[in-house]
């Protein structure tokens, strides 16, 4: 007990005692996803972030604008890992663009994206 009255729980022990699993992307996949999104960053498409450390999934989510729904999501499911591939990125409608088992090889629809925002303003 604390002098609030409070109980001091061990870091450790709370995480062990914690029921549910919690799915997170590894310092890797969490890199590659950063250097796509800094490059679309740079290209003037994308804004803003946001990641969703979930008990089934982990989601990346990439916005235009902070007060808008997410244009892409970037999410790891591990269930899926040895079927369809644990990576997949979602589209703004729900539609899942590309699935495999490496987070680089999803990564690369982001890379006509690029090249969409580079034509619009003259570079290649």
């Amino acid at each position: 007990m604390d002098r609030s009255g409070g109980e001091v729980i061990a870091l450790d022990a709370a995480l062990a005692a914690r029921e549910t699993r919690v799915v997170t992307f590894h310092r890797t996949e969490l890199d590659a996803i950063l250097r796509s999104y800094s490059l679309m960053v740079g290209a003037g498409e994308w804004r803003d972030y946001a990641l969703d450390h979930l008990s089934d999934r982990a989601v990346f989510s990439v916005f235009k604008r902070a007060s808008e729904m997410p244009v892409f999501r970037v999410e790891k499911h591990p269930d899926l890992a040895r079927k369809q591939g644990a990576f997949l990125v979602r589209g703004a409608d729900g539609r899942i663009l590309k699935r495999g088992h490496e987070v680089a090889a999803v990564l690369t629809v982001f890379e006509k994206e690029l090249k969409l925002a580079n034509a619009r303003k003259g570079r290649f």
